[in-house]
Formats: C-alpha cells, sequence, structure tokens
C-alpha cells in the first residue's frame, strides 16, 4: 500500500500549562490545496510552524511520502514558506530576493537565472529583476515572497496568514493569482487563513480548527451543507440557532420542542442526544422559506417581521418567533414578497428537516 504523501499524526504541543494542538491528525494527499481554518488561537499556525520546522512537537510524527521530517532541520526540509509579513530584504532587488534560496543551495549561476526568471513570470513579476521592494505595492511584495518560495520547486508550500495585510480588492486579486499558481504548478499547498470566504474561495479542503483540535476536514461545500459541530455550524456561514428541548431521538433523527410549544420534527441530530436535553435548531439563511402560509406540522414557525435590508441581489428579512429568538431570512432578487414587506407582518417560516441541524447542548 502506498504511504500518504503527508501524514500529520498525533501531533501535540504543550507550553506550561497551555496546549496549543492537541492530538492533530491529518492527511494531505500531493497536490491539494489544503487550508487551516480557524479563529486566533485555535492551533492552525501551531501545527503550520511545526510542519516547517520552526518549532518541535510535544508529541506525535510528521510524514512526508512515508519518512520522518521531524528530525531534518528546517532550512534541509525543502519546504518552501510564505509569512503574513513580506520578509523580503530590503537591501536585495527582486532578483536578489527571489535567488537567495537558490544561492544557499549552492547552484548555478545560469541555473539561478534561469529559476528565478521562470518564478517571477510565473507569479506575473516579468521585468522587475532590478526592482527594489520598497519601491513596491504591498500585493507585489508578497507576490515576490511567493515567487522566493516557489523558486526551488519545493514539494509543499506553507502559507500562513499571506494576505491579512493587504486590502479586499487586492486580497481577492492576489487569492485569484494563488488559486492560478496552484492549478499551474501542482504543488502542494497549506495555507493557514481565519477568514472563512479566503478558505473557501481557495481550497480544494479545509481542515476547522478549534482549541487545538480539528473538529471537522472537508470540501467547502461539505462543511456548509452538513456540519458535525455547533462550532462548525456557527464558524461556517450565515445561520441561526433557535433552543429547545429534545422531544424524541430516533437514530440520528430528532424532534425538538419550542417554547411556544412548536415542533421541529426529524431534524439530523450531531452528537448525542437524550429526550429533555437542551438543544439548538441550525438553519440557514438561504435555506428558509418566508410564506404568508403555515408549512407543513414540524417544519414550520410563526413569525414577525422585524426588519428588512434590500441589497441588490437578495434582501434580508429579519424575524422573531412567538418565544423571541431572532433570525434572518435570505429571499432572492423576485422574490414574490421582494418589496411587499413591513415590520410587523406576521408570517410563517418554512424548512425541509434535511435543511435544518440540530445539536445537543449538554
Amino acid at each position: 500500500m502506498t504511504a500518504p504523501f503527508l501524514q500529520i499524526d498525533g501531533i501535540r504541543k504543550v507550553y506550561g500549562p497551555v496546549v496549543a494542538t492537541d492530538r492533530v491528525d491529518l492527511t494531505i494527499a500531493e497536490g491539494e490545496f489544503m487550508t487551516f481554518l480557524g479563529p486566533s488561537g485555535s492551533g492552525k499556525s501551531t501545527t503550520l510552524y511545526i510542519l516547517a520546522g520552526f518549532q518541535d512537537p510535544t508529541a506525535g510524527d510528521i510524514r512526508l511520502r512515508g519518512q520522518s521530517i521531524l528530525r531534518t532541520p528546517s532550512h534541509k526540509r525543502n519546504i518552501g514558506m510564505v509569512f503574513q509579513r513580506y520578509t523580503l530584504f530590503p537591501h536585495l532587488s527582486v532578483g536578489e530576493n527571489v535567488a537567495f534560496p537558490l544561492r544557499v543551495r549552492r547552484m548555478g549561476q545560469s541555473e539561478i537565472a534561469t529559476k528565478v526568471k521562470r518564478a517571477l513570470s510565473l507569479v506575473r513579476l516579468d521585468g522587475f529583476e532590478d526592482r527594489m521592494p520598497a519601491k513596491m505595492s504591498g500585493g507585489q511584495q508578497q507576490r515576490v515572497a511567493l515567487a522566493r518560495a516557489l523558486v526551488y520547486d519545493p514539494p509543499v508550500l506553507l502559507m500562513d496568514e499571506p494576505l491579512s495585510a493587504l486590502d479586499k480588492k487586492l486580497r481577492e486579486e492576489i487569492q485569484h493569482e494563488i488559486r492560478r499558481i496552484h492549478q499551474e504548478t501542482g504543488v502542494t499547498i497549506l495555507y493557514v487563513t481565519h477568514d472563512q470566504e479566503e478558505a473557501l474561495r481557495l481550497s480544494d479542503r479545509i481542515a476547522i480548527f478549534n482549541h487545538g483540535r480539528i473538529e471537522q476536514v472537508g470540501t467547502g461545500p461539505q462543511l456548509y451543507a452538513d456540519p458535525a459541530t455547533h462550532f462548525v455550524a456557527d464558524f461556517i456561514g450565515d445561520s441561526a440557532f433557535l433552543p429547545g428541548r429534545l422531544e424524541s431521538v430516533a437514530g440520528d433523527r430528532a424532534a425538538l420542542r419550542f417554547a411556544d410549544g412548536t415542533l421541529a420534527a426529524a431534524v439530523p441530530l450531531h452528537g448525542q442526544g437524550q429526550v429533555g436535553q437542551t438543544a439548538e435548531l441550525m438553519l440557514r439563511p438561504e435555506r428558509i422559506e418566508l410564506s404568508p402560509e403555515a408549512g407543513p406540522e414540524g417544519a414550520s414557525l410563526p413569525v414577525t417581521v422585524e426588519d428588512m435590508t434590500f441589497l441588490g441581489n437578495n434582501t434580508t428579512v429579519t424575524v422573531r418567533t412567538g418565544w423571541g429568538g431572532v433570525l434572518t431570512v435570505r429571499l432572492n432578487f423576485g422574490h414574490p414578497l421582494t418589496g411587499r414587506l413591513a415590520r410587523g407582518d406576521r408570517l410563517h417560516i418554512r424548512w425541509s428537516p434535511d435543511a435544518a441541524h440540530a445539536f445537543g447542548r449538554g
């Protein structure tokens, strides 16, 4: 059986009483774009730095093509790294910055010149060899940092929040470039960010980190449509959580009773749940139907319109349930109710049971 390309096995990192990462396990395929997504302090950057060799784990192992790399010094792992700050040498030209890792590897001048030219062409900075970093924009400097990390053809490229210092428009432009470069080179990328939109736009798969552990791994659509935990459901996309109590549990389905006596039936249940336990029903704004008519019993709630916001391609409607719960409904442009709603209107929200999720709260 062929060994996985990159295997993270039980990585744990402890700083005194602080557990930065706790038994992180992950398998990455060759050529995959894997993003570590999570809030600050969730362990994603620590995991990346252990991969790079900048930190040693307290326990666990990392294997590249079946061989452990933990005893290999960082400069000999042949892994590219792009940081949040560009970390360019200010006294060196663009060409000299990109050539630096090749000179460290004692390559010949002719080969260096060829590789630098090719790397700058890849990031669309042809002809910038003699430019000094101080004379370049932030986006251009980050492209130089990317070229420097790719110039020696590493099998793995690590990127630690590389676009967080850029404005939104430039960030989206560089995201497109990173995706293009990944497709052209086939390099395996591990990318750290706390920006869910960035993760969804770039990644083949996403690992959701929380309190030093991976809560779920999957594609963007998988994480959005079928979150395994309350944290993932809340972190990925917009969602509303309505509290209730478990009325019944049958296999992986449950029914929740809300404070006003209404019922949500046959909802997928995540984790263990017992009758009488407090739970929450999660609904996505675009998966809720707003209607003057009640829906089927167990998949409908009466609500009152609180506010409407027109956003061009959709209208966001804020509604309140009978017990005071607030949630958002998204109506696409052209919906029959668009432009006809008023604050105080009494309507119903309706949903398909498979579009909802129940999470126990203990």
